[in-house]
């Protein structure tokens, strides 16, 4: 089959995701071609041939916090030569490629090119869960107008798609039809790795407005390797019991299955690999990202970890320290199957195309 697969750039954890899916799709025979932004279009394009750059939505953060302004402001900049950039892009794909289905990644464009089409499309991604699922009011607690705005802006992003798989660790309860919930999609590497029981916390914060917890982290006494903080470093830079290292993947997931515990902002492909390795972990959500805010209020919820929704919170480690082996105990029992559910229900959605309706 002919399949147009669709990648927002935001954040790394879309390209992640859909490197392994289309690694399963290719090896299944299907020629795809790839629509991708930001830095997903270069991640992916180092993996598969066939990936085409185009206009993505992105934000702008500072200080641990999303900048709405500035976000919306560098969009519409941006906009003004995307959109053409775009339009170019899906006139010479359906000359050229013809595809008979798609699958977006939290992607509009490739989207609207399939309704504009008729062809079916599936939805994949950990951003649904916000619009379709039901939450607890201890959920949305002090957060109900950006969980509403949120979710009108994911609904908005693919409205109607045939179905919606949804990738997450926690299980709260479908609104909409259509619509499943599978585990997290996890690459290669994660499903490889040993976990076992170190000593060492690994953090990893590559925004700026942490201030509190270099200091907390020295109070711990425990060695503390930090990955993203000092972005420029060539080789490790040791500090007391801080071990600034430059990012190396393989060294990062060897740190990561080892590692005591993690410490990190509340982005879902990390908190889904620590689930997975059985790491509780200190989640820190960027101000103004209800995602984030989603995904450490539930990762607490289920008791893998607490959630920290400011930096004042970071000033002393000790609590989550003393709860660790409690979260350990709780992520004992967590069981996922590698990447199987997931990859078996795209195969059939793309043989068993769903009815075309809209909810």
């Amino acid at each position: 089959m002919k399949i147009l697969y669709g990648v927002v750039g935001e954040g790394m954890g879309h390209a992640m995701r859909s490197r392994v899916v289309l690694e399963h799709l290719t090896g299944q025979g299907h020629e795809i071609v790839i629509m991708a932004s930001g830095r997903a279009n270069s991640f992916l394009a180092k993996h598969f041939q066939g990936v085409n750059k185009i206009h993505g939505f992105h934000m702008i953060s500072e200080e641990n916090r999303i900048r709405r302004g500035k976000t919306l402001w560098s969009n519409v900049l941006s906009g003004v030569t995307g959109v053409p950039q775009n339009i170019a892009a899906y006139f010479k794909l359906i000359k050229e490629f013809e595809p008979e289905a798609v699958i977006s990644d939290f992607e509009s464009w490739t989207y609207l090119y399939a309704k504009a089409n008729s062809l079916p499309i599936l939805s994949i991604d950990n951003m649904q869960i916000i619009n379709r699922c039901q939450h607890p009011p201890e959920i949305l607690e002090g957060a109900r107008v950006d969980f509403e705005i949120t979710r009108a802006f994911v609904k908005s992003k693919l409205p109607f798609c045939d179905q919606y798989l949804i990738t997450t660790f926690f299980r709260p309860p479908l609104r909409k039809e259509r619509t499943a919930l599978y585990p997290p999609i996890l690459r290669r590497e994660i499903l490889e790795a040993k976990p076992t029981a170190g000593d060492h916390l690994l953090v990893y914060q590559t925004k700026e407005g942490f201030g509190p917890l270099g200091a907390a982290l020295q109070r711990t006494g425990l060695e503390c390797r930090v990955y993203g903080m000092r972005r420029d470093i060539k080789t490790d830079e040791v500090e007391g019991n801080l071990r600034y290292r430059p990012f190396d993947e393989k060294t990062f997931i060897a740190d990561l299955a080892s590692a005591r515990a993690v410490i990190a902002a509340a982005g879902f492909t990390l908190m889904g690999e620590a689930v997975y390795l059985r790491k509780p972990m200190l989640a820190v959500p960027l101000e103004r990202q209800f995602e984030q805010l989603l995904n450490a209020r539930y990762l607490q919820h289920e008791g893998y970890g607490e959630s920290a929704e400011n930096v004042e919170a970071l000033a002393s480690l000790d609590g989550f320290l003393q709860n660790v082996p409690r979260y350990s105990d709780k992520l004992a029992s967590y069981r996922q199957d590698g990447n199987r559910e997931l990859l078996a229900a795209v195969d059939h959605h793309l043989a068993h195309p769903a009815e075309r309706a809209g909810s």
